[in-house]
């Protein structure tokens, strides 16, 4: 993410989820147990779960013991989230009313980078309890086989940037600074899998992501069509080097009114 580009901006993308929240929750992976286990601690938190979409991290976080709020902007998203059970309010994070509540923890999971990251800190800092963390969870999945490179050659013509639109503020170099500026300490935790994709689990998958759901209907089946025919039928063999940023306020940052 650059100041004179940030994504958050592009609310086309940001707004693209909610047609395809349906193959969005069957086909987007779940974090890996152990990362969620660590980040709710124990149980009866109370957690805040920010641009939940069909609230996948938020399931995870409930069934390891947190209580659990979610704000997601996007109407589909929300109702699909709610039809399984979560709690959850509709609003952008930057219009949401905490009406005086507070939490234990507040997530974003992939969700990070559609904020202005320093107003929603500010944020953050104001609605955390005593003590209380900020997590910030991505799913990292890398295709190995097929490589990069021919994923690429699928890609090319459609899309020059196909990869996650999160990597650049998922670094230190990016988000330290930011997080430092805001008053947080953070601990980076990881969590490495080796994971494997039929032929169409992928394409469903990769087809959930916001630069893909921008294209125009013809060019996303011409993608569709590509990526297929790359991977064939041995399916995508690929690793998830998960990240959780957990985040807790400096003790002269939370002392400030």
């Amino acid at each position: 993410m650059t100041d004179d580009a940030p994504l958050h901006r592009d609310r086309r993308r940001a707004g693209s989820f909610g047609a395809a929240a349906e193959q969005y929750d069957r086909h987007r992976p779940k974090y890996p147990a152990d990362l969620i286990s660590g980040v709710v601690g124990r149980p009866g938190v109370h957690a805040l779960d920010v641009g939940a979409g069909t609230g996948i991290a938020s399931r995870q976080l409930a069934g390891a013991g947190a209580e659990v709020l979610a704000v997601e902007p996007d109407p589909n998203m929300a109702r699909m989230a709610a039809d399984k059970g979560v709690r959850v309010e509709v609003a952008s994070f930057e219009e949401w009313d905490p009406a005086g509540r507070t939490f234990d923890l507040v997530v974003f999971a992939q969700s990070f980078h559609w904020v202005e990251p320093r107003g929603a800190l500010a944020k953050v800092a104001s609605i955390l309890r005593p003590g209380g963390r900020l997590a910030l969870l991505w799913n990292r999945i890398t295709p190995v086989r097929p490589t990069l490179e021919q994923f690429d050659a699928a890609y090319a013509g459609l899309l020059d940037e196909w990869k996650r639109p999160s990597t650049t503020i998922e670094s230190d170099d990016e988000l330290g600074p930011l997080l430092a500026a805001a008053g947080f300490s953070a601990e980076r935790r990881r969590c490495v899998e080796d994971l494997h994709f039929s032929t169409a689990d992928w394409v469903e998958m990769v087809t959930t992501y916001s630069n893909v759901l921008s294209l125009t209907p013809g060019d996303q089946a011409e993608l569709r069509s590509r990526l297929q025919r790359c991977i064939g039928t041995m399916g995508v063999a690929a690793t998830n080097d998960a990240l959780a940023v957990v985040c807790t306020l400096n003790q002269a940052s939370a002392a400030e009114p």
